[in-house]
């Protein structure tokens, strides 16, 4: 039963595309797989906002998710809130995932803590005046 539900957690996080953010190199098209969803390598400008870097979504304590509790990881998904109270930016499309199923948030979080621990913070976020580490690109929001 577990490993079903880490393979419909690995079958979620495929579809939903999180790889594509949270993992270095896929916004080159050249995904770094021995770190697959443990953080990225480039940024998201968000016009008046400032520049946010896909964070490590494996179970190191350090620099990903391992200390956030299974509630704690559910409810940043559904509602963009991080255990510290900070909202995440925009382009995370938690707005999406809000009514997503118990059961579903359930083999995400299954999956995430399958993973092996990757041991790599990201910068950031960065606010609208300070100046990004790392490249980024440039959002375009409606009535901007």
């Amino acid at each position: 039963m577990a490993q079903d539900k880490v393979a419909r957690g690995a079958y979620l996080v495929g579809i939903l595309g999180c790889g594509d953010c949270h993992t270095a190199g896929a916004m080159a098209g050249k995904p770094d797989m021995t770190r697959r969803l443990g953080g990225s390598d480039v940024g998201w400008q968000v016009p008046g906002l400032g520049v946010f870097v896909g964070s490590n979504l494996t179970p190191d304590r350090q620099t990903g998710l391992g200390g956030w509790t299974d509630t704690e990881i559910v409810t940043a998904l559904r509602t963009g809130v991080r255990p510290d109270g900070r909202q995440l930016a925009p382009v995370m499309p938690y707005m999406g995932y809000s009514q997503m199923n118990d059961a579903d948030a359930a083999a995400i979080v299954a999956y995430l803590r399958s993973l092996t621990p990757v041991s790599a913070g990201v910068p950031g976020p960065f606010g609208p005046g300070e100046k990004p580490t790392l490249p980024y690109f440039a959002l375009t929001m409606p009535g901007t």
